[in-house]
């Protein structure tokens, strides 16, 4: 069971001094936030992609490869990597260097994005959306497979028996698929064989449940091994020293995250009630003390099955000190308590990993 951090490397204002952090300050912060993480004892850190002013995290390879380097053990992943505008070539050569500069810790997380910003700032049209999508994960898994590759597709000029270097460290470098629950990226990813990783930040987790097996079938159809496919759980959450302080401290930066996100999308406002439901043992937020944050893994897992755990920290803009002292309790206390009920349980239920 692997336990670990994301971050979108936010520069919200501060919803009690009205501040707002630059970008240059905050991409320091992760670092030291990926370092104590390490240290700590997490398994992953992944960092976004975004390109809009309230996030730093728009050369998502270039944090992982400042931290590589004062890292040891920890594994370094995009979460996600906006593949329908970015070119396969280039995002393969960036990641197989920071799989060099951290010796074979390197991961990318392939999706769609859940914000279209990248599409004009790179000249892609949206009714282009789903084919640049297939097509470039096509060409990218291409790249993580063969040295000199020929390829032909719509969207990009022809690759004829070019080598893509330098090469990874490891053979091949893991590629996951990100979803937000839809199916036919559930579908696909089982289809592929790819590991998959489900971002869960609404509603209750258990409604993911039908789309573990939906995934595990396309890939016994398609001929692969589904034992061996792992999941990945991303979701919001905030550990501290009780559960009172965990939610105060989490609460006004969440409700001012959702609340811009619904003043531009169209939704209603958002209420210390619904965040009480989130944070509930069946809601989709995993805030307070280590026990309750522990608990709740445990018993996601035992109902999703999955493998990975990614605790997205923080959402909005909270004190770097909080945000630290949060990475330190999740690492030293609650990881320990969920690797070991959860070898526990499936050494009593026979499942192997």
């Amino acid at each position: 069971m692997e336990i670990g951090v994301d971050s979108f490397v936010e520069t919200t204002p501060d919803v009690k001094t009205g501040k707002t952090i630059s970008h240059a300050e905050r991409l320091r912060q992760v670092v030291e936030e990926i370092v104590l993480a390490d240290q700590v004892g997490l398994d992953i850190f992944g960092v976004g992609e975004h390109h809009r002013k309230e996030f730093g995290d728009s050369a998502t390879v270039v944090v992982l490869a400042a931290a590589a380097a004062m890292t040891k053990r920890i594994r370094l992943t995009s979460s996600v990597t906006v593949l329908s505008a970015v070119d396969p070539v280039r995002l393969f050569q960036q990641f197989a260097t920071l799989d060099g500069i951290s010796n074979g810790r390197a991961e990318i997380i392939a999706g769609r994005g859940s914000m279209v910003d990248a599409f004009p700032l790179f000249g892609y049209d949206l009714k282009d959306y789903d084919e640049l999508y297939a097509e470039k994960l096509e060409l990218l898994l291409k790249l993580r497979d063969s040295e000199k590759i020929s390829w032909k597709g719509k969207h990009r000029p022809a690759l004829t028996n070019l080598g893509v270097y330098p090469r990874p460290v490891q053979n091949p470098i893991p590629v996951w698929l990100g979803s937000g629950g839809n199916t036919q990226s559930v579908i696909r990813a089982g289809e592929l064989g790819l590991p998959l990783v489900l971002a869960i930040i609404g509603g209750s987790p258990l409604q993911f449940a039908p789309l573990v097996p939906l995934y595990k079938n396309a890939a016994t159809r398609a001929g692969h091994d589904a034992s061996k496919l792992p999941i990945a759980v991303h979701s919001l959450g905030f550990v501290a020293e009780s559960n009172s302080i965990a939610a105060e401290k989490y609460f006004p930066p969440t409700q001012a995250v959702f609340n811009s996100m619904s003043k531009e999308r169209g939704w209603g406002q958002y209420s210390r009630s619904q965040f009480d439901a989130s944070c509930s043992p069946e809601g989709a937020f995993y805030v307070g003390d280590p026990e309750t944050v522990a608990n709740k893994i445990i018993y996601m897992q035992k109902k999703l099955g999955f493998s990975r755990f990614f605790l997205h920290l923080p959402a909005g803009t909270m004190p770097h000190e909080d945000v630290m002292k949060s990475i330190e309790l999740l690492g030293k206390e609650v990881a320990p308590r969920v690797r070991e009920e959860v070898a526990r349980w499936e050494a009593e239920e026979g499942i192997s990993r």
